[in-house]
């Protein structure tokens, strides 16, 4: 069933069945998600080494060990860890005063050793190596007995805290279940029980049939604009089989992955002419024992431009205090995205 039209119209919200949040739409207040502002490229300049580097090879980190000289992906412990593998177990609870001991291990993957080229500027086959890397520390940290989940992430540009410009992410392993994954987890498992098929499977199948938040999609996986998404250019890529954790995808489908990523995110960089800025990270099923059949792993992208490689949105005032909000509705920015995708792809193939 196609969308009411009021819903481009007027202003309304849209709920998120993965966490059981709402996010107010407005899209009166933006009815085109581009009015002609133009900029001058911000031409990203980087070489491919800078021996005040802290990631690239060869080069002394901070703790003054030397990277060695790696090929292609490198993951180290991080130097600067949030969380201790050796954190002294306590635990406070007086009334409302709550506190707990939180242990894990922090790791740092760089995705290449030219210290110039960010994921939307390696090859398909390079992002295979990345992803080939996430699955054995996935693999290796979710089999220790302390550790009950793994987060996956990458922080894109200094807008977004990024510290350092080598193209790198990170891998936060845990003693127990952070907030957004305790959320997910509740929600899929409550649909489960209910239908036995993942929430993903059959959100995924009705976005098929409409076809109007796709970015992009190959055999095996699925981009799109989340109905419920509350960044202007937020995305998500989904396996169209429900896989539990990326240990699931299957060897031939990784390069469909990897690919999946790279149209991604250079359309990203097309969108305003710049190396666009983002969060994205890897949800997926607990490393606690169960069997978690419920949950299908998806990743997300949440970057924060909104007009122009210069213009971002803030969570302030109402969203800070109230509910998140949005005027680009998901449709707009999933157009916009699939016409970038939709060049570049056919581009290359």
């Amino acid at each position: 069933m196609k969308l009411n039209s009021d819903i481009h119209n007027y202003s309304h919200k849209r709920f998120n069945p993965l966490t059981g949040e709402w996010v107010l739409v407005s899209p009166h207040r933006s009815k085109r998600p581009w009015q002609g502002q133009k900029e001058n490229t911000l031409i990203d300049d980087r070489p491919a080494y800078d021996d005040s580097c802290y990631l690239c090879a060869g080069n002394k980190r901070a703790n003054g060990e030397i990277n060695p000289d790696y090929k292609d992906v490198f993951v180290f412990t991080n130097d600067f860890s949030a969380l201790q593998p050796d954190s002294k177990p306590f635990k406070i609870d007086d009334g409302l005063i709550k506190a707990e001991s939180e242990t894990g291990i922090c790791r740092v993957v760089c995705f290449s050793p030219d210290h110039s080229k960010s994921l939307a500027q390696m090859n398909v086959k390079d992002i295979g190596k990345v992803i080939e890397a996430w699955q054995q520390e996935f693999r290796v940290l979710g089999k220790m007995e302390d550790i009950q989940y793994v987060q996956i992430f990458e922080n894109k540009g200094a807008v977004m805290g990024c510290s350092n410009p080598h193209p790198h992410g990170q891998i936060w392993s845990q003693s127990s279940l952070p907030n957004e994954i305790l959320k997910k987890d509740r929600r899929q498992l409550e649909y489960f029980k209910k239908h036995r098929r993942t929430l993903l499977s059959d959100y995924l199948r009705q976005e098929l049939q409409l076809k109007e938040r796709i970015v992009f999609e190959n055999r095996a996986f699925v981009v799109l604009v989340p109905f419920w998404a509350v960044w202007p250019y937020e995305t998500m890529i989904v396996p169209k089989t429900p896989q539990k954790n990326i240990l699931e995808i299957p060897v031939e489908e990784t390069i469909l992955y990897a690919e999946a990523i790279s149209v991604l995110t250079k359309s990203y960089d097309k969108l305003f002419n710049t190396s666009f800025p983002y969060s994205s990270g890897i949800h997926q099923s607990p490393t606690d024992g169960n069997n978690n059949e419920h949950w299908h792993w998806h990743m997300g992208f949440y970057p924060p431009l909104l007009r122009s490689a210069t213009v971002k949105k803030f969570m302030v005032g109402y969203e800070l205090f109230a509910s998140p909000q949005r005027d680009i509705t998901p449709e707009m920015a999933a157009g916009t995205l699939k016409h970038l995708a939709d060049n570049l792809y056919n581009m290359t193939s």
